[in-house]
């Protein structure tokens, strides 16, 4: 085979793998608006379709320069920030990437759902992608980054991408605070429950699917390696939900749609890290092993009162740790005390870097401009509040009539009025 046709067969697998990584956007969709009310569905949505737009423009204006420029004290790249001209492949690389740097921003989504303005969030997302994502990627992705040179292995970003986005999300929790009504006085936690359980399990498997182009895609060449990698990610997935089928039948807890979904995603996000340098029956064990993790991390978060909408950081955040750990313990070399070591000091530099940059950024975004919603437009739901429609009209007439919309989205006028109701929590 000639250089020139492996090129053309490089190029046109990592674009079709950017392309599947590219409709996990919608997975995330699907997943973070079934699992929240009615009345902020819409809304959900929108920060999803537009996270990914603002971060691909922030992405190729700074991020990935900043990510993959020439990097002389590897920390940060100095070159390509806004690239005009260069190598063919070299625009396959930067497609394929902004892909990534958009599923970390959108991490953030799910996790501080029905309580942040919308404005807010998009600040915050543009900042992510473009400065605190690639930064980081920098030291563990650039080949001069210090975390690479220390031999730091994060194949497909366990820590970059997941992790990296938990930490993003954990800061916005700490300055947001959690949902109106969602613990009680004693700290307990109250259930809200998400409006649209099929929603879920579609994103589910969308998300499912796009992990295969996440994982394989990054290979960044069509060589024999692909298999192997689709293979051990599927396996992971699959052996996390078994795991938590077992735990909540041994826990005598009821095993619900969401906590599988959640259990899949948290598989194949432990995976990630070492797709390509173990074997499916390490797979299977770290996928299995995802499962206890999510569900203690889930607890964790409780005991903190810490609200995550989705589960996003016991998913993306403990099962990213959990799964870069493992690349030390389970690679088919054997395991090496030395490379968890490594392993584990990327973890802590991913949080000690990303989280209190993060909080200081949501903290200024809220000096600037008001971060959460008022809390009568929190009850009203933020479909309205913040974007003047809903996603049920049909069923949700009531909340059109329970007070104006945003000043810059508010109706001309409106219908004949019904009684308004405010929904109890766990509602609409």
């Amino acid at each position: 085979m000639t250089p020139e046709v492996q090129v053309l067969l490089n190029t046109l697998w990592v674009v079709t793998a950017a392309i599947l990584v590219f409709f996990m956007q919608a997975g995330f969709a699907l997943v973070e608006s079934g699992m929240v009310r009615a009345k902020n569905a819409v809304n959900v949505i929108m920060k999803n379709y537009c996270d990914m737009c603002v971060g691909a423009m922030g992405f190729w204006l700074l991020g990935y320069g900043l990510m993959f420029g020439v990097s002389t004290s590897g920390w940060f790249g100095t070159t390509k920030f806004a690239p005009n001209s260069g190598e063919p492949f070299e625009y396959t690389l930067l497609f394929f990437q902004m892909m990534f740097a958009a599923t970390a921003a959108t991490i953030v989504s799910g996790a501080l759902a029905e309580r942040i303005r919308f404005n807010a969030y998009l600040v915050g997302s543009f900042l992510i992608t473009t400065v605190i994502y690639p930064v980081f990627g920098s030291w563990a992705w650039n080949d001069n980054g210090w975390l690479k040179q220390i031999g730091f292995i994060d194949f497909a970003g366990s820590t970059v991408v997941h992790t990296v986005g938990a930490c993003c999300a954990l800061a916005g929790l700490a300055a947001l605070g959690p949902r109106t009504g969602r613990y009680a006085k004693d700290g307990t936690p109250r259930t809200i429950p998400g409006h649209n359980l099929p929603f879920v399990a579609l994103g589910g498997f969308v998300l499912w699917l796009g992990w295969f182009g996440f994982n394989a895609g990054s290979t960044t060449a069509a060589d024999l390696s692909i298999g192997k990698i689709a293979l051990n990610t599927h396996l992971a997935g699959a052996a996390a939900v078994a795991g938590a089928l077992v735990l909540c039948g041994l826990l005598g807890r009821p095993v619900l749609l969401t906590t599988v979904v959640n259990a899949s995603l948290a598989g194949l996000v432990a995976i990630t890290a070492g797709c390509a340098f173990v074997t499916p029956g390490s797979a299977i064990l770290i996928g299995l092993i995802a499962a206890p993790v999510m569900l203690l991390g889930e607890a964790f978060l409780d005991a903190f009162k810490l609200d995550d909408a989705v589960g996003a950081i016991p998913v993306h955040g403990f099962c990213g740790v959990w799964g870069t750990f493992a690349v030390g313990i389970f690679k088919e070399s054997g395991a090496d005390v030395k490379q968890m070591c490594i392993q584990l000091l990327g973890s802590a530099a991913a949080f000690g870097f990303v989280f209190p940059t993060a909080y200081v950024m949501y903290r200024a975004i809220g000096a600037w401009m008001q971060l959460r919603v008022a809390s009568v437009d929190e009850q009203r739901g933020l479909d309205f509040a913040e974007h003047a429609e809903v996603g049920y009209p049909e069923f949700q007439e009531g909340l059109l009539h329970g007070g104006t919309a945003a000043p810059a989205a508010r109706p001309a006028a409106a219908p004949t009025a019904r009684p308004s109701v405010t929904a109890p929590v766990g509602r609409n």
